[in-house]
């Protein structure tokens, strides 16, 4: 079976832990991680096989339950995280239902920011009601709306920050006082951030959940996602629930993902420096009528980013002169920056979240959350940063 590396890695810093923490070695004592492609475990006596299922040996019994590959790219987002405990799902979307059904029962009510992922909007809004879970949704912004809608039945509080793809920045602190005040949890999806940027936790957030598809993963090559809680949520909620339904991780794709993790902090870096200078440029186009980028002092966030981030993000969101048209004409003319609804990739990403992303939204709500027929959200990836200014305003000189 595999064994724990060395020593307490509790004191290290994230840059050595993303290398480091959560190593497992086998007998072979290798120093990359080990693969365990498998479905089932062995156990030496049938006492033994009892024993681990009355969870009184440790061990691993059923790779929908745990597995050695897993269980390190879980630790290792742990101890990034500074979380008591986690588990890894198959896709962030799955981290996002796992968090939200593992505890929440017909009854209970929800108060969630209107800026959310498409699909994250359909949980809330769709999802949660076929089981008697109510929900409110909220301006993120609004500290006296997240106060207003909480109710004696308010079991979670959710948000994104910052968000998809507005990029908004909410007061993590504040929101986690008044969820707390009013007996809920906050689940914070802090993708856009990664675990560089921000951290939710030591701002108060009860229950972070990532798509480690994004940034963790970073070259889009696998889906997956991660939730991370105290041990009370993550055993007395989440395991069970993800054990019984099955969302599980891939030790192939776990594997990728500590891979990834190995370089999160480097590009993470890199990717935010360059997203500095291209939302300049693309603020002194006169084609561009808004940038969105948490880095600039025009956004409207921009003091609370400096607290509770310690990094602008590698995303920017703006709006084009000329409408959904001229958003078209864009991203058609572009050559090294590439059209595709995924983030957080080496390769720098662009899309029109009017017509993907958030396309099964009506239009008020479009409207409502800020997306713009105008709007194009970019992620910048680690290409020279003046190659991908100038390919976005040759794309823009076309207008």
């Amino acid at each position: 079976m595999a064994r724990a590396a060395k020593k307490n890695q509790r004191n290290l810093r994230p840059a050595t832990l993303a290398v480091h923490g959560g190593t497992l070695r086998s007998q072979f004592g290798e120093n990359g991680e080990a693969m365990f492609l498998t479905q089932s475990y062995l156990y030496d006596t049938a006492e033994q096989a009892a024993a681990r299922f009355q969870g009184k040996d440790d061990g691993f019994i059923y790779s929908r339950f745990a597995n050695p590959t897993v269980s390190m790219f879980e630790e290792r987002m742990r101890l990034m995280e500074g979380a008591e405990a986690s588990r890894a799902t198959a896709t962030g979307m799955a981290a996002v239902t796992a968090a939200m059904l593992c505890h929440l029962s017909a009854g209970d009510h929800v108060v969630a920011a209107k800026a959310l992922f498409g699909s994250c909007r359909y949980i809330v809004e769709e999802l949660l009601p076929r089981f008697g879970i109510t929900s409110t949704l909220v301006d993120g912004g609004d500290l006296t709306q997240w106060e207003k809608a909480a109710t004696k039945a308010t079991k979670a509080f959710f948000l994104e920050s910052p968000t998809n793809p507005t990029i908004e920045i909410y007061d993590i602190r504040a929101i986690a006082d008044i969820a707390h005040a009013h007996g809920a949890r906050l689940i914070v999806d802090n993708v856009f951030a990664t675990p560089v940027l921000q951290k939710p936790m030591e701002l108060g957030a009860d229950v972070v959940v990532y798509s480690a598809t994004k940034h963790i993963d970073g070259q889009g090559r696998c889906l997956g996602g991660i939730v991370l809680a105290d041990q009370g949520f993550i055993g007395d909620h989440l395991h069970n629930f993800l054990r019984q339904t099955g969302p599980s991780m891939s030790p192939f794709n776990a594997w990728v993902m500590l891979k990834g993790l190995e370089t999160l902090e480097i590009r993470v870096k890199r990717q935010c420096e360059s997203a500095a200078l291209i939302a300049d440029r693309l603020a002194a186009h006169p084609k561009v009528k808004r940038v969105l980028f948490p880095g600039r002092e025009d956004h409207p966030q921009y003091d609370l980013a400096q607290t509770q981030m310690s990094g602008p993000s590698t995303m920017i969101a703006f709006e084009v002169k000329g409408g959904k048209r001229a958003a078209f004409k864009v991203l058609n003319e572009l050559k090294v920056i590439r059209i595709s609804n995924n983030l957080g990739d080496a390769k720098s990403l662009i899309t029109h979240p009017s017509t993907t992303t958030h396309q099964r939204l009506s239009e008020e709500d479009r409207r409502e959350a800020g997306i713009t027929q105008a709007m194009l959200r970019l992620s910048v990836g680690l290409e020279d940063p003046d190659d991908l200014a100038e390919d976005l305003e040759t794309g823009l000189d076309v207008l």
